[in-house]
């Protein structure tokens, strides 16, 4: 069972859709206007992209003023660093890793990249403040990583950990950042 999408508040509708259009590559799938529900008089758009893969990707604009300011950025509205709470997207090959990474160069975007043993990644940030990942399997996770994780769950204080990973930093050029890039 997958998922069919997550959905995820916005205060900029127009920077996270030429993200998610731009940087991510996504086209919007439907968008459902309506009223809110409760006390207010307001309304919200529920944009859905087409993830080009099992799920979604969805996002309100909201318009309602019994609402609070909304702060999308995942961990940092909520007192954690960026990458607690964040979007990782599957890169099914080489190509689409390699793709994904040009584009977000292309966009002049700053990015993160981490080889994580059983997959590679490289992270951005949204107009959001949340960060966004995208991530490629380098091998088949098996019983002897199922059995060592279900192991790891039991122990309530570990003596051994996992190498910590060696992120690489690749800065964007700044000047090749679209307008909508406001962070």
């Amino acid at each position: 069972m997958g998922i069919h999408h997550v959905a995820l508040a916005t205060s900029d509708l127009h920077a996270t859709h030429a993200f998610y259009t731009e940087a991510m590559g996504f086209d919007v799938a439907k968008v459902v206007t309506a009223p809110t529900p409760g006390p207010g008089d307001g309304w919200a758009r529920h944009v859905f992209y087409d993830t080009g893969s099992t799920g979604m990707i969805a996002f309100w604009d909201i318009h309602d003023d019994t609402f609070p300011e909304i702060k999308g950025a995942m961990s940092r509205s909520v007192g954690l660093p960026e990458w607690v709470n964040h979007l990782a997207f599957h890169a099914t090959d080489d190509a689409h890793y390699e793709a994904a990474r040009k584009r977000w160069a292309e966009l002049g975007l700053d990015v993160v990249e981490v080889d994580h043993e059983f997959c590679r990644s490289i992270y951005t940030t949204d107009p959001n403040g949340t960060m966004v990942e995208w991530c490629q399997d380098s091998r088949d996770l098996d019983d002897s990583d199922r059995s060592a994780g279900l192991a790891a769950l039991d122990v309530a204080e570990p003596t051994e950990l996992d190498p910590a990973p060696h992120p690489e930093f690749l800065p964007g050029d700044r000047t090749k950042r679209p307008a909508w890039v406001t962070w």
